[in-house]
Order: C-alpha cells, then structure tokens, then sequence
C-alpha cells in the first residue's frame, strides 16, 4: 500500500468507525419511542371507549325519559321539540363551524339529508311511538338487537362474519324472540316491539352510514345540520298532531324530560357517538352499546318501577352474550 493509499482510505476507516460508534446510541435514544406511540393508540382507544360508554347511559335514560312522558306528550310532538331543543343546545358551539363549512354540506346534502332521515327523524320517532305500548326495559333489550342488522350489513358490503361472529348473532337474535314472545317462540308480536324493531332497524342504518361520512365534514357542523334538518322533516308531521291531537300541558315533569332528552341524549350522546365511532369504529363502539339494556332494567326498576323477571333475565343474558360474542373478531 503507498503512501496516498493510507491517505485516501485512513478518513474512510475513521469514518466506518464513527458509525459503527454512533448506531447503537441511535438505536438507544429511539427505543423508548416505541412504547409512548402504543400508548398513544391505547389512550385514544380509552378515549373513544368511554365516549362510546357515555353515549350508551345517557341514551339508555333517554328510554325511561320517553316511557315515562308517553301519557302526557304526543310522541311526534315530542321528537320535534326534542331536535328543537338538541339544536338549540349545540349551536353555540356548532354554528361558526356549520356556517364555515356551508358550501361542503350543501356538496354532500344528499348524504347528509339520508342520515338525517335514519337517525334522527324516523329512529327517535319510532322509539317515542313504542314508549306508548312497551316498557323501558324491553325498548331497550330490544335495541341491543341493531348489532345483528349491522352485521347483515356488513356480509352485504362484503364482510366475513365467521361461524363465531355469526352464532353469537343468531343467539341474540333468539334472545330477543324470547324476550318479545313472553318465553315462547311465537310471532304474537306487542305494537310497541314492533315499533321498536323499526327503531333498531333505523339506528344500525344510521351507524352504517357513519362510516361514510365524509371526513372533511366537522363532527359538530354535521350534528346541527341533521339536528336542524331533522326538526324540519318533522314539522308536517307536528303540525298535523297538532291539530287533530291539540298540544300538550308543559308541566316541570314534561319540561324536565324534553330538556334531558333534548340536550343529554341528543347533543351530548349523538356527539359522543359519532365521536367514538371515528376513534375506535363502529365494531368496538356498538359493543359497549350492548350494555344498554342491562342499564335501562336497571333505571326502569329504581325509576319507574317496572320489574325485571326471571324471563327477561335469561333474555337479556342470551342477547349481551350473544351480540358480545358476535362482535369478537
């Protein structure tokens, strides 16, 4: 080796050094990276979980709310003051961002106007329209069946449920024939199910259509344009109640139940929701909602005394273990 040769290639040897020096502090100062990015998702995670949780009590009140003004409030009335008030509560915080946000939900009213349609107009009606004829704690056992219609949704999309997923849905499904058939399987159907099953039917659509919004869309710009919407799809409706039922004495009993479901299970639930639904998805979301009809028993026995027997026990635990089954990937 000559003497330009130990020159050109000391530096490069010097160089290769310093690297192989250098890469394991690199290595050092990116490894507990790592485990904050994981704790990031899992708190997010957590996150949109207990918004999911949140969603589920506050809406599972809003059935002993609906059953219990049901002799007093028509129930179309009812739902149009309840988007009244819902509207009302969220503008403060949801106008600037609507008004800004005018010429893309005018680009998607069609979309906008569909879930309008499903999740505010005709499901909050048809839950209103059951309270008249079944109790809180079947409303809301039956509601826990949505998930299966969701997961036909799913195959329809193209979707692999499983054998798992699929049982755990069919044992729901039995749960909730029993439950409605008073321990027989039998298709001596109560109007206030029936109306209830349109409900369920209404609310996975709603929640299949989530997962379609466009993202650009804000949360809240969305929830006071259907809010708004929604009141507006029902106004012919309220007026013909009006005048052929009259309207209805606002007691602080009414006023109180029209607040709650107004500002609580409309503004605070459908925002935490729709907000959990974009963290964590529809799947991990709709399975906290299972446990809605533990939580509406629970509040129609301490609220409105309706008692909770042996049968609707078993009923409720085949449809949580079922649809709890049926959501495990």
């Amino acid at each position: 080796m000559t003497v330009k040769d130990e020159v050109r290639t000391g530096p490069q040897a010097q160089e290769q050094a310093n690297e192989a020096e250098r890469a394991p502090r690199a290595q050092a100062r990116q490894a507990p990276r790592q485990p904050a990015a994981r704790g990031g998702k899992g708190a997010a995670a957590g996150i949109g979980l207990l918004l999911a949780l949140v969603a589920t009590v506050v809406w599972s009140g809003s059935f002993v709310a609906t059953r219990g003004m049901a002799d007093s409030v028509p129930p179309v009335q009812a739902v149009f003051w309840r988007w009244i008030i819902a509207a009302v509560a969220v503008a403060p915080f949801a106008a600037r961002q609507a008004w800004r946000q005018r010429a893309l939900l005018r680009r998607h009213l069609g979309y906008v106007s569909l879930a309008t349609l499903f999740g505010v107009t005709l499901y909050n009606t048809l839950v209103h329209q059951a309270g008249l004829t079944t109790s809180a704690s079947n409303m809301g056992m039956i509601m826990a069946a949505s998930p299966v219609i969701m997961a036909v949704y799913s195959r329809l999309g193209g979707e692999r449920l499983g054998a798992r997923r699929t049982f755990g849905l069919l044992l729901a499904a039995f749960g909730v024939l029993l439950l409605v058939g008073d321990g027989s399987i039998g298709l001596d159907l109560g109007a206030g199910d029936l109306w209830m099953f349109g409900a369920a039917l209404s609310f996975a659509t709603y929640s299949a259509l989530l997962k379609r919004k466009p993202a650009e869309i804000g949360q809240l710009a969305f929830l006071l344009a259907t809010f708004v919407l929604g009141a507006l799809m029902l106004a012919p409706a309220y007026a013909v109640s009006l005048a052929v039922q009259g309207g209805f004495e606002v007691t602080p009993g009414s006023a109180g139940q029209l607040l709650y479901v107004g500002v609580f299970s409309s503004a605070v639930a459908f925002f935490a929701w729709n907000k959990a639904v974009s963290v964590i998805g529809a799947a991990r979301a709709g399975v906290v909602y299972y446990l809605q009809p533990v939580c509406v028993a629970g509040l129609g026995f301490l609220l409105l005394g309706e008692h909770t027997g042996p049968a609707q026990l078993l009923c409720m635990a085949l449809i949580l273990g079922g649809v709890g089954l049926g959501a495990r990937r």
